[in-house]
């Protein structure tokens, strides 16, 4: 094996270590099967441990809480004697001033950066099968939601997502996947990590039939499968796709759903309480628009790349 190669190797097997050392960190000490297992290539088949049973999603999940205030930026001043030229117009209840000043020295811009030197794929997959080093994977997770609401039923949830090369997937889910909104990474069953990115919203089935009603048109509410009153489970609409596979990060949100219920409803409720506030503070001080200010120069040419000549 090339040294080059071995070095790599081995940089790669320990990144993966350490991402591992990460993830049992972040699991819950009372919870031995959510802790994830990583091959050891000097372990030998029969005493590698098990992949983790359970889902978990990785990082935090919003609950509300606003972030920390931005560092303010430095602000631009020209100088009153660097004014050339001042134009203003009136739009609304703001002003807008366009201003001529004088040429401002740029720096030049950065010089382009060096590629770096591509590795050969090819060697480096073999080196890693040769010490059995674990491969996850990583990938996206676009999902269309629509949550359907009674008050004489649970919640429902009917989503859509495109299987890469399978095409679209729609199923039914006992699960309220509003919940699932509040975070974006996830690792699944099978040691592999996605990212989810959900568009969803509501349809509450008695306003609709109210409204509809109050119109003199019926309404037609989806037709929903049946599910058992246990742990949120789905049902794919038509026929499952050949490759099993293409469910695995479905699979896991519902078990992340079942396992993480409270703490995902606790902060769905601090993401609703945080919005109503927000709305309410909007409706009471409604925002003006601000002034704005243009600056602009002419140059007779840009800037000389470094290192040219004036």
């Amino acid at each position: 094996m090339k040294p080059i190669l071995l070095v790599l190797v081995a940089v790669m097997g320990m990144s993966v270590s350490v991402h591992s050392q990460e993830l049992v960190a972040a699991a819950p000490a009372n919870d031995a099967a959510a802790a994830p297992a990583i091959a050891s290539p000097a372990m030998p088949a029969a005493a590698r441990p098990i992949l983790p049973t359970s889902a978990r999603i990785m990082g935090n999940i919003q609950d509300g809480t606003p972030p920390p205030p931005q560092p303010l930026k430095p602000a631009f001043v020209v100088r009153a004697k660097d004014v050339l030229a001042t134009t203003t117009h009136r739009q609304g209840w703001r002003t807008i001033t366009i201003q001529k000043i004088k040429p401002i020295a740029l720096p030049p811009p950065p010089e382009p950066a060096t590629p770096p030197a591509q590795p050969d794929t090819n060697n480096v997959q073999e080196d890693r099968a040769e010490l059995d080093v674990p491969q996850p994977t990583w990938d996206y997770l676009f999902l269309g939601v629509t949550v359907f609401r009674s008050k004489d039923s649970p919640p429902r949830s009917l989503v859509n997502f495109w299987a890469n090369g399978h095409g679209a997937v729609s199923f039914w889910s006992s699960a309220d996947f509003a919940l699932l909104s509040g975070f974006v990474d996830f690792a699944a069953q099978n040691g592999n990590t996605y990212s989810l990115f959900m568009a969803w919203s509501y349809e509450d089935i008695d306003h609709m039939a109210d409204l509809y009603a109050s119109n003199d048109r019926p309404y037609e509410s989806p037709v929903m499968p049946d599910f058992p009153d246990a742990k949120a489970t789905f049902t794919v609409i038509g026929n499952p796709p050949d490759d099993p596979s293409i469910l695995v990060p479905i699979e896991a949100l519902h078990d992340i759903y079942n396992h993480e219920y409270a703490r995902l409803k606790a902060a769905h409720e601090g993401r609703e309480r945080a919005r109503t506030q927000h709305e309410a503070e909007l409706k009471a001080n409604p925002p003006r628009p601000k002034n704005i200010t243009f600056n602009y120069w002419r140059t007779e040419r840009p800037a000389p790349a470094k290192g040219d000549v004036k």
